[in-house]
């Protein structure tokens, strides 16, 4: 991995006239300000669509895209939406995603796109030659059908045609306009790296139309569902609820399913992170129904047998292991068979007195290290919610010498750009020194969170010299 940088930041959190980002002229603007900074990757958080609490990780396909991505000035141009249907989208406020109002009025906006569209035979053309699309694209058409409810409740499988081409058309439209996004980043030497949620959820098309590939009963109930056991943060533990995969028959087939998920996101990207890598080597099964995480059991992970398929299919491109939390030595052991750069977080480095290898010093080359990421406070927010002795011990460590340590931030982030991680990984948050209030998600609560969004002029108050200098003096450049 040659010694570089990055920034962290959604899609959904770029600025934009819509009511949320997306692959519009302002992804290329933010491209063009990596560039000028030094940086070279931009790590985005999945392009699923998101659960009823706005979250990407619990999506109803491990496939396919948001529709609220779809640049609607871009269906404008193509003579699919109208100057006054553009209008009545505009957004209320540029600071945060409005999920509430794209619930209730962004699907009928594509419909209408859809209806106007020419290329028919180019759309299914396209979804035809990606099965697990057209399975999207087909179980979402239902879900409409059977009055959204859970494909285990669905009594009709009868499906409107038109809404079929909506789908159709959404995914047509994220993956062409996502592809001339990705080769404005090629040619800016921009890298762009994906994440990959390890399970996927029960109400989803991967399970509706591969229900053989995980534990669920002869009705299609989950036997079992995924979580994690107590620890000192809960004392049940967390039930997650995902089903968990039948790693037999997945071993059976060559893990196919899971050979085609890693193939669809290294045609997006150039990397990927791997969300909850240490359940390849173990995971944490709960029964069906329990009532707490407590009462599950640990199973085993296909391991080094799925390693060696994702080495298959991923050539050169970067993948790496989210190997955070309670790792045990088989965790850390497949991490180094795999040859995937593990994850570091300066903000764990400090939270006891031990020789952490989340502090810089222990940082090895292969690895990428975060101030914080997604699931973090900003680096501000942490700052100013560490108690005196370990925000004194944070400050020494990093140099910082000045009564006031309301101006420390400069000095942590020249830390992490002089350590010897290989690739540094900054939150936009971080870069604009913006506080708690700016998270992306705070685990554990169901409100309010994936909401944050920046506007240009909060990215152009950041100083792009300095931070290429700082990517010039350290080589990450």
């Amino acid at each position: 991995m040659k010694r570089s940088s990055g920034v962290l930041m959604h899609i959904s959190s770029l600025f934009g006239d819509y009511s949320i980002g997306g692959f519009s002229e302002h992804a290329k603007y933010f491209i063009d300000f990596l560039a000028d900074c030094g940086f070279s990757y931009w790590q985005v958080l999945p392009f699923s669509m998101v659960d009823e609490y706005n979250s990407p990780y619990k999506s109803y396909s491990a496939f396919g895209g948001n529709p609220y991505f779809v640049d609607l000035e871009v269906l404008h141009h193509k003579g699919l939406l109208t100057k006054e249907e553009l209008s009545d989208c505009l957004q209320h406020t540029p600071y945060s995603a409005e999920y509430e109002r794209l619930y209730h009025t962004r699907m009928d906006v594509l419909l209408k796109a859809s209806l106007r569209a020419e290329n028919r035979n180019q759309i299914e053309a396209f979804i035809s030659e990606n099965p697990y699309l057209e399975q999207f694209c087909r179980f979402m058409a239902l879900k409409d059908a059977n009055n959204e409810k859970c494909w285990i409740d669905w009594t009709t499988e009868e499906m409107c045609p038109q809404r079929l081409f909506l789908w159709q058309f959404i995914q047509f439209e994220f993956f062409e306009q996502w592809k001339n996004i990705k080769s404005y980043a090629t040619s800016k030497n921009i890298k762009i790296i994906g994440d990959l949620p390890f399970y996927v959820a029960y109400d989803s098309a991967d399970v509706w139309g591969n229900r053989d590939q995980f534990l669920l009963d002869e009705k299609g109930h989950p036997t079992h569902v995924a979580g994690v056991p107590p620890d000192y943060f809960c004392r049940d533990g967390q039930l997650w609820g995902n089903p968990i995969y039948d790693w037999t028959k997945m071993e059976a087939d060559g893990f196919l399913w899971w050979q085609a998920r890693m193939k669809h996101m290294f045609n997006l990207f150039d990397g990927v992170r791997i969300d909850h890598f240490r359940a390849l080597s173990s995971y944490w099964m709960v029964p069906a129904g329990a009532q707490t995480a407590k009462e599950g059991k640990w199973g085993i992970g296909p391991a080094e047998k799925l390693v060696d398929r994702m080495n298959e299919v991923r050539g050169e491109k970067l993948v790496i292991a989210e190997d955070l939390g309670e790792i045990t030595e088989a965790v850390s052991q497949l991490v180094g068979y795999s040859g995937f750069p593990g994850m570091r977080v300066l903000q764990f480095g400090f939270l006891g007195d031990d020789d952490s290898f989340h502090l810089p010093h222990n940082y090895v080359e292969n690895c990428v290290a975060y101030t914080g990421t997604h699931d973090n406070n900003t680096l501000l927010g942490y700052v100013w919610e560490l108690d005196e002795t370990r925000r004194s011990r944070l400050l020494s460590y990093c140099g910082y010498v000045d009564d006031d340590w309301n101006r420390c931030y400069d000095s942590i982030l020249r830390t992490m750009f002089r350590s010897h991680a290989g690739l540094v990984i900054f939150p936009i948050q971080d870069l604009l020194g913006y506080g708690r209030d700016t998270r992306m998600n705070i685990p554990g609560r169901a409100d309010g969170n994936w909401q944050f969004r920046i506007t240009k002029e909060q990215l152009d108050s950041i100083d792009r010299e300095a931070y290429k200098t700082l990517n010039r003096l350290y080589k990450r450049m």
